[in-house]
C-alpha cells in the first residue's frame, strides 16, 4: 500500500498545503496512524486519503491560529507556470481539497464527500464556489 500510494498522497497533500515539506510530513503521519488503526480499518486506501485531508486541514487551522489571516485574499497579479498553485492556495482549504480531489485525483463527488466528511451536495457547493474564485484569478 506504501508503495503503490505514496507519492499521489504526497502529490495531494502538497497540492492542498503548498508545502512539499509539509506534504511529506503529513502524509508520513497517515500512514503511521493508519498502521495503528490497520485492523479495525475496511478500505486502507481511503482511511489513507481522508486522513491526509484532514491533516491538511488541521495544519491549516494551525498556521491561521499562529498568525493573522488578511481579511482580504490578495489576487494573483503575474500568474506564470504555477499559477493554478497560486490560486488554489488562495481559496479556503475544503474548497480546495474538494478541487484536488476533483481534478487531480478524478474522484468523484461521492468519493470526495466521504474523504471530506460531508455530504455530495455540499461537495458540489463547495466545487462551484471554489471554480467560481478560481475564474476570479485566472481563465479556466
Amino acid at each position: 500500500l506504501y508503495e503503490r500510494t505514496h507519492a499521489d498522497m504526497v502529490r495531494l497533500a502538497f497540492l492542498i498545503t503548498g508545502s512539499a515539506e509539509t506534504a511529506q510530513d503529513l502524509v508520513q503521519d497517515s500512514f503511521v496512524r493508519l498502521h495503528q488503526a490497520w485492523r479495525r480499518v475496511r478500505e486502507p486506501e481511503w482511511y489513507l486519503r481522508r486522513s491526509v485531508v484532514n491533516a491538511c486541514n488541521s495544519h491549516h487551522r494551525r498556521v491561521a491560529r499562529h498568525r493573522k489571516l488578511p481579511t482580504e485574499r490578495p489576487r494573483v497579479s503575474n500568474l506564470e507556470a504555477d499559477e493554478i498553485s497560486d490560486a488554489l492556495m488562495q481559496l479556503p482549504a475544503r474548497q480546495r481539497s474538494a478541487i484536488v480531489l476533483r481534478y487531480w485525483h478524478d474522484c468523484s463527488k461521492d468519493q470526495i464527500a466521504a474523504a471530506l466528511g460531508c455530504r455530495p451536495g455540499t461537495v458540489s457547493s463547495l466545487l462551484h464556489r471554489g471554480l467560481a474564485q478560481l475564474r476570479g484569478v485566472i481563465e479556466i
